[in-house]
């Protein structure tokens, strides 16, 4: 599903202008990517955390060239469902 997808999918149940959804979207996906920039996580009970996690520094291994990379410690956004999000995908599986 398409980010016009689902603006079109909420303007059809809420009846709001399409600019207006389009415009709420925008400013909770900067809203999200700001505050994950300042290390702050975001929480939203019922639906999930979006989470800054730290990757350490490491080696690697470059084997194009059979050589040994440093890969420098980092952070990274990540998306953890909340427990009732991951039950409704659980039992919502269907049979082949």
């Amino acid at each position: 599903m398409t980010k016009a997808e689902i603006v079109n999918e909420i303007v059809e149940k809420t009846g709001l202008e399409k600019t207006e959804v389009l415009t709420t979207i925008e400013a909770f996906m900067d809203s999200v990517k700001e505050n994950l920039a300042k290390n702050e996580n975001v929480y939203m009970r019922g639906f999930g955390s979006f989470v800054v996690k730290h990757r350490a520094e490491k080696t690697g291994r470059n084997i194009s060239k059979n050589t040994t990379i440093v890969i420098p410690a980092h952070n990274i956004p990540a998306f953890k469902p909340a427990q009732t999000f991951v039950d409704k995908v659980k039992n919502n599986v269907k049979s082949k």
